[in-house]
């Protein structure tokens, strides 16, 4: 599977925040977000059937450390 960036505009509090949520669960930002991704794309396949495609939701991210 291919990775790709993607670039995004943030604003400096939520980027604070999402980077403290993120040392707290001893994960990057970048993979907090790819947690956060997984979880909104889990969530609407529940509640609107799957999206097709090759998609392997749990590559990329460690597990939590807790």
């Amino acid at each position: 599977m291919a990775i790709k960036s993607v670039s995004i505009r943030i604003e400096e509090e939520m980027l604070n925040k999402i980077a403290y949520i993120a040392d707290y669960e001893g994960r990057s930002v970048n993979s907090q977000v790819l947690v956060l991704i997984r979880e909104s794309i889990k969530n609407f396949e529940d509640a609107n059937g799957v999206i097709e495609g090759d998609i392997t939701p749990a590559a990329n991210v460690k597990p939590t450390r807790k």
